[in-house]
């Protein structure tokens, strides 16, 4: 096991943290301790805490269950630490352990501890990693959603919340209550515009609770958008073991990403922020273009690819990219239907990010999960999707490629692949009229679900019918078969 006492006999090539971990003081609360999260915002934290040593972390786990007890006491066992093994294309890795994290709290076992944290004067940032489909916005209004049974729990049992929005809204009545200024509230996640849909679910929560300190919220607290970019494959028992072998390491909590990594950041910050320029973080006044271009060229193609891939019997990214087919498909769609409508970034090639993007696809050291990828689809369609849909349908362009990939979304759902192999779909919790229209033997049910609600007030009558169509071949001739309808 990886603790505190056993770093002094790790060995090289394992890079040590600079710094001793028993200095570093918390200056961030982060919820939702996942393997982007360790991979990425603790990663850079990481790299200033030589210097900036009150920049530390405590992790907030929200989720009941053996899972998440488990994951938590094995947080306490290894005092925190874990190995991030980086892997490049060219099958070269660097191992190093992360110090980053100095607490963890599973919330539902101390939720008082979590506000006192979220209460000190010492925390200036809270920051999260909840997924695309964790905002609570109603995708139809474009509110927060206030009819959720755990949000309607907090706000009858404020001081004692299950949510993310009941810790932090409780966490900063405190903080204005004892005269300390508010935090910056910063999301991670893969949305557009993550800052503004963050400050919408905070703010919705917090005026449905008490309007004056929600307007307190709203002048003291900043939500800095961001863009944030680093494949981190799920860690199986299996990988857990490979990494460990290869690095002399006895962790329980290994993570594998690839080298590539980026984070802009909107420079917003309401008490104060860590050197993160120092770490390769880049600072602007407007990440618009940026997330954009990362959302609808790399995560967008990541499910394009990934749909059809696991009808195919695809179990990995590195795999699905070298089917010819498969990745002609995702170049098509690329340049024909989402180059057009960007605008690049001050020194950014677009045709030279879609080929990052495909090695980034290929590098076999991931291992990345196509399953991994296609999880929450509905919500990662509305996200990485909706925008190119919009510009396709408004200009009254070809859309056989979107087509496609809501074809081959629709039938994943269906849980069976060419090979008449069946596989679990992790996607949000459907109504049971809704699991209805995943498997029916209309091809034209699918149509109604949630995915597709983001462009339903223009005119789709033509997608709509080329996504039926498609759906049929797939289901009775094979993916192959679909794909070579698509125009070259």
């Amino acid at each position: 096991m990886l603790t505190l006492e056993c770093l002094g006999n790790v060995k090289s090539p394992v890079h040590l943290p600079d710094y001793n971990p028993l200095d570093i003081k918390a200056g961030i609360v982060h919820f939702g301790v996942g393997n982007f999260f360790r991979a990425h915002e603790a990663f850079y934290i990481d790299k200033i805490l030589k210097t900036e040593p009150d920049w530390g972390i405590i992790g907030v786990g929200l989720t009941k269950g053996d899972h998440s007890s488990k994951k938590a006491a094995l947080f306490h066992a290894q005092d925190c630490l874990y190995s991030l093994t980086e892997c490049a294309p060219t099958e070269d890795r660097s191992v190093r352990i992360i110090a980053a994290l100095r607490d963890y709290l599973l919330a539902p076992q101390n939720p008082q501890k979590v506000l006192e944290h979220l209460s000190n004067p010492d925390i200036r940032i809270v920051s999260m990693t909840i997924t695309e489909g964790g905002y609570n916005i109603n995708e139809t209004t474009g509110m927060f959603d206030l009819s959720n049974p755990d949000v309607q729990s907090d706000l009858q049992n404020p001081e004692n919340p299950q949510t993310v929005f009941g810790y932090v809204v409780e966490g900063l009545r405190r903080r204005r209550a004892a005269g300390t200024k508010a935090f910056t509230i910063m999301s991670c996640d893969n949305l557009r515009h993550n800052g503004d849909v963050t400050r919408k679910a905070f703010l919705g929560f917090a005026q449905a609770r008490d309007p004056e300190l929600a307007d307190w919220i709203a002048r003291n607290a900043t939500f800095p958008n961001a863009m944030v970019d680093r494949i981190t494959p799920t860690v199986t028992a299996d990988i857990a073991k490979a990494l460990n072998t290869a690095s002399g390491l006895e962790d329980d909590l290994p993570v594998v990403a690839e080298d590539f990594h980026q984070w802009v950041l909107e420079d917003n910050f309401a008490n104060g922020r860590p050197d993160l320029a120092k770490a390769g973080v880049q600072f602007v006044t407007d990440v618009t273009d940026y997330e954009h271009v990362k959302i609808r060229m790399l995560n967008a193609s990541h499910i394009m690819l990934s749909f059809p891939a696991i009808l195919l019997g695809y179990a990995h990214v590195d795999q699905a990219v070298k089917d010819a087919a498969l990745k002609q498909n995702v170049e098509n769609f690329l340049t024909r239907d989402v180059i057009p409508t960007l605008k690049a970034p001050p020194g950014v090639s677009l045709q030279h990010y879609m080929q990052s993007v495909l090695s980034r696809f290929s590098n076999p050291a991931m291992a990345d999960q196509t399953l991994r990828i296609a999880s929450d689809g509905c919500a990662k369609i509305q996200v990485f999707w909706t925008q190119t849909v919009r510009d396709l349908l408004l200009g009254h362009k070809d859309c056989s490629r979107i087509a496609f990939g809501m074809a081959a979304y629709l039938e994943m759902l269906r849980g069976i692949n060419a090979q008449g192999q069946t596989y679990t779909t992790s996607e949000p919790a459907y109504t049971a009229e809704q699991e209805a229209l995943v498997h029916s033997d209309d091809y034209a049910a699918g149509l109604k679900l949630p995915a597709f609600d983001a462009w339903r007030d223009l005119e789709s009558s033509a997608l709509d019918q080329k996504v039926i169509e498609l759906r049929k071949i797939i289901r009775t001739q094979g993916v192959l078969a679909a794909l070579a309808t698509l125009p070259t």
